[in-house]
């Protein structure tokens, strides 16, 4: 099965990408609803990744006061482990570096602890002590800047 990622460009296709989000986080993580959605969905690039024809996970990024943030990954528990996770990740840089206003900011991201190891083959680095979000342990993480694409 081959793995591609979209950038979300209408609202059925956000809806998609929410219920992704519902099922990883509100459900299996059991963030509650009113943390999980915010104020930042209209100014996020959002993005959906796809196994085959199926929706399969999320990721969005924007801007921020510190720099340009990746936020909101999810991937379906069944399509763990597959690549899809990288596949986010990769297109979600790709992204961030050809917007003209992404270049000399800061690219950071709050990684659980248990999804540190996807972020790290990334480029990022944690920074920090361990902090506790949504009742989840992460680390603010930053990319390495010789490790932008």
């Amino acid at each position: 099965m081959n793995i591609s990622v979209k950038k979300i460009n209408d609202l059925p296709t956000l809806q998609k990408a929410f219920r992704i989000r519902e099922e990883v986080f509100v459900k299996e993580q059991q963030v509650a609803p009113d943390e999980e959605y915010d104020e930042f969905e209209r100014d996020s690039t959002q993005f959906l990744a796809y196994f085959g024809q199926q929706e399969v996970g999320t990721a969005r990024w924007r801007f921020t006061d510190k720099g340009i943030k990746l936020e909101r990954f999810a991937v379906l528990k069944p399509f763990r482990g597959k690549g899809i996770g990288e596949a986010l990740v990769k297109a979600v840089l790709e992204d961030i570096n050809s917007h003209p206003l992404s270049k000399g900011k800061t690219i950071y991201l709050h990684g659980q602890v248990q999804a540190m190891g996807l972020y790290e083959k990334s480029g990022f680095k944690k920074s920090g002590d361990l902090f506790v979000e949504c009742n989840i342990d992460h680390y603010l993480m930053k990319l390495l800047p010789e490790n932008k694409v």
